[in-house]
């Protein structure tokens, strides 16, 4: 079936996406701006000057009407012009052609984005990671040093004199003091790689995923600077006999006391991130992280809410997207089966809304309250929502406590009929990108196999709909066992929509590394178990229904609405009787107290309102699906693997034939990487470190260029 034309509608909703990311760029240019400019006298005496006289004379906002202006509204603004963006473009992506010529144009970028640093403490870092980095940091060194420059060159010795104190001391004060202003600029942005439905990355092409290496890097800048900006303060207390500062709680101004105990809950957070700790102790790691809400809030009660809200939009985007995360997480979802192979990996098949729609390369977090209430951990969709309409899988090896205990769960001699799940997601990239290239080669050690057959299965079901060829697929998949071979068996699709593989040029080439002939047991044929799911079960559906992204911009956006009309009312009628604008009556807490309650209550209430509102148009069509599955599968599908058993349908031969199984030897990657032919080649990593390391450098190594490089990992 040929693909379809783009529809004159879907030229206008191309205009109007064009024109909304240009508004997006122009605004996120603008702050971006804003925060080069923040340390200047340009700023500070003539901008901050002229929009305070007429902002902070509110009756209703006062001083922090300024900041809600300069930094709050333009990233909310982008946060909803994202959203819409998106919105227009969930059309296109669903057409296979605009899926591919929107490739193409992000083909122009490969270069940027090959491999530049492959070996340390930034892990695998692509050029334009690199630059935007040195920017970056070439920001923060920016900022503390004009801030210094004007902060000093208003001390003297006599100012100093008149205050009983030497000018070094003084001079210690204010560096402390502006090593801690630029901290704000890290933590303006520390919180945006970790909202998993973030418009503002989709916009960008990132994912949350994706991005987390991101937060990782601003986190420990951020944690680095609040730390040498408590000790200076410390040192300079203890220098000038004021250590009794350490626990004071200003009424008025800065609350020491609240700072330290942000910073100790950082560092208590800082401390289980590194790698070491949290590989060894990772539910100490997962269930210290809590404490950012500890360190967000008492960060508010140090700096006082004028200064916090220059550091607070990402933060009030991340809370959007963890409310609505923990009101899906509430839903018992609909388990209908689970295949079981003999290598100890499971396939978990859950109902989902025909109108859920993901791509390639998405996760889902899943919690089992028969194992773990409070343990969510993340899995890769393996699943394809077109060609699965009515059905979302993910694939789980048992190489953890959590894994190991499902498995034996699932697999025990005395089999369970139902079990409760929770999910949350998927969250993945918001467009695919694959079909840009000649070829695709997909590079994977043991369960990093699982996003590759999304990828696959993509492909599968875009050369039943193309008109045209889909790019050449070479998978490279390392295992330990032949058992491991097994996993191959979750390419294909256990049920559902008919399949054809003779139109994808498939190659899979299988590597056995520590055995050197065929040891698996035939006896272990892969099982396949069925549920009977509780009638309160319901498919896996967005929280917000098809239409997502539109109602995202519409909680941001009504959210801020009612903010800002609650904030005024108690601004005019309680704050502002007591303060007059003066800033030094009304405590700084009490302040502070109130915006981060009004906050919340108006996130939360606009949020539930949409959630709601969804969840009818859920309800309809969880009453569809349950009317219209059939009666419960008795036998399991074929494998390719079980060579004494007929293959039971042309896929699962077509399948055979296109694996190739080498024994006791690793994959030569760069011999193969460098004879793969093709203008674009696409090369996706994903498994151990070492290996995906090994793969960057092949790209990165200058000797083929049309290798481009993509690292595929969730080891965060």
């Amino acid at each position: 079936m040929a693909g379809k034309k783009p529809e004159k509608g879907d030229e206008e909703a191309g205009v109007i996406r064009t024109m909304i990311k240009a508004l997006f760029m122009v605004i996120f240019a603008g702050i971006l701006m804003i925060w080069i400019m923040s340390p200047t006298n340009t700023y500070w005496k003539i901008w901050l000057t002229k929009i305070g006289a007429k902002v902070n004379q509110s009756t209703y906002f006062g001083p922090q009407g300024t900041p809600l202006l300069i930094f709050m509204f333009p990233v909310l603004a982008i946060a909803v012009l994202g959203s819409l963006y998106l919105h227009l473009g969930k059309k296109g992506n669903a057409n296979p052609l605009a899926r591919l010529e929107s490739g193409k144009r992000r083909q122009c970028l490969g270069g940027w984005k090959k491999p530049m640093l492959v070996k340390g403490p930034l892990g695998i870092v692509s050029g334009i990671e690199l630059s935007i980095f040195f920017m970056f940091m070439a920001l923060l060194i920016w900022c503390l040093s004009n801030h210094l420059k004007n902060t000093f060159a208003t001390l003297t010795a006599q100012n100093a004199a008149k205050l009983g104190e030497h000018l070094w001391e003084m001079k210690l004060e204010m560096s402390a003091l502006m090593i801690g202003v630029v901290g704000y600029i890290c933590l303006a942005f520390l919180f945006f790689p970790v909202a998993r439905g973030s418009s503002v990355l989709g916009v960008l092409g990132l994912t949350s995923e994706g991005s987390i290496k991101y937060h990782i890097w601003l986190g420990h800048i951020v944690m680095t600077i609040f730390t040498a900006h408590g000790l200076l303060y410390i040192l300079y207390w203890a220098l000038t006999n004021q250590i009794s500062q350490m626990i004071k709680w200003a009424k008025h101004g800065i609350s020491n006391l609240a700072g330290e105990i942000s910073l100790l809950a950082g560092l208590l957070l800082w401390a289980t991130t590194f790698p070491r700790i949290r590989r060894k102790f990772f539910e100490l790691f997962f269930y210290t992280h809590y404490l950012y809400i500890l360190f967000v809030l008492f960060f508010i009660f140090h700096v006082g809410i004028s200064y916090a809200l220059m550091s607070l939009p990402a933060f009030y985007l991340f809370i959007i997207d963890r409310f609505l995360r923990f009101l899906q997480s509430r839903r018992r979802v609909r388990f209908t089966s689970a295949r079981l192979l003999p290598c100890q990996t499971l396939e978990l098949n859950f109902s989902k809304s025909p109108g859920l729609s993901y791509n390639p390369t998405s996760v889902v977090f899943l919690n089992v309250p028969a194992i773990s209430k409070l343990q969510w951990h993340p899995f890769t969709v393996t699943s394809n929502s077109n060609l699965e309409a009515d059905k979302l899988s993910v694939a789980i090896k048992s190489e953890g406590t959590w894994s190991t205990k499902l498995y034996r769960m699932l697999s025990s001699s005395s089999p369970i009929d139902r079990l409760e799940v929770s999910i949350e997601g998927p969250y993945g990239p918001t467009s695919s990108h694959f079909l840009m290239h000649d070829m695709l080669v997909m590079v994977s050690g043991g369960s990093g196999i699982t996003p590759f057959i999304s990828i696959i299965r993509e492909l599968i079901f875009t050369s039943q709909t193309l008109g045209k060829k889909t790019p050449r697929l070479l998978l490279i998949c390392s295992f330990k066992n032949s058992l491991d071979l097994t996993m191959l068996d979750l390419i294909l699709p256990g049920t559902g929509t008919p399949y054809e593989l003779s139109n994808l040029q498939l190659e899979i080439q299988a590597y056995v590394t520590r055995e050197k002939q065929p040891t698996s047991d035939n006896s272990k044929l892969l099982r396949t178990l069925w549920f009977k799911p509780h009638p309160t079960d319901a498919p896996i559906s967005a929280i917000l229904g098809p239409n997502s992204w539109l109602w995202l911009g519409l909680i941001i956006s009504s959210s801020f609405v009612i903010f800002l009309i609650l904030i005024g009312i108690i601004g005019r009628y309680y704050i502002y009787p007591i303060d007059h604008n003066t800033n030094t009556v009304f405590p700084y807490t009490a302040k502070a107290f109130l915006y981060v309650l009004v906050m919340c209550v108006s996130i939360a209430a606009t949020a539930s309102a949409a959630v709601l509102w969804n969840k009818k148009r859920n309800a309809m069509e969880a009453k569809q699906i349950g009317n219209v599955e059939g009666p419960t599968p008795t036998t399991s599908p074929g494998s390719w693997y079980n060579a004494d058993r007929e293959l039971e349908s042309l896929p699962h031969q077509s399948l055979a034939e296109a694996i190739s199984v080498h024994y006791g030897k690793r994959p030569d990657l760069k011999r193969i990487l460098f004879d793969c032919e093709g203008s674009s080649v696409g090369v996706l990593a994903c498994g151990p470190k070492k290996m995906r390391h090994e793969v960057a450098t092949i790209c990165s190594s200058g000797m083929a260029d049309n290798l481009y490089f993509e690292s595929i990992s969730f080891s965060w």
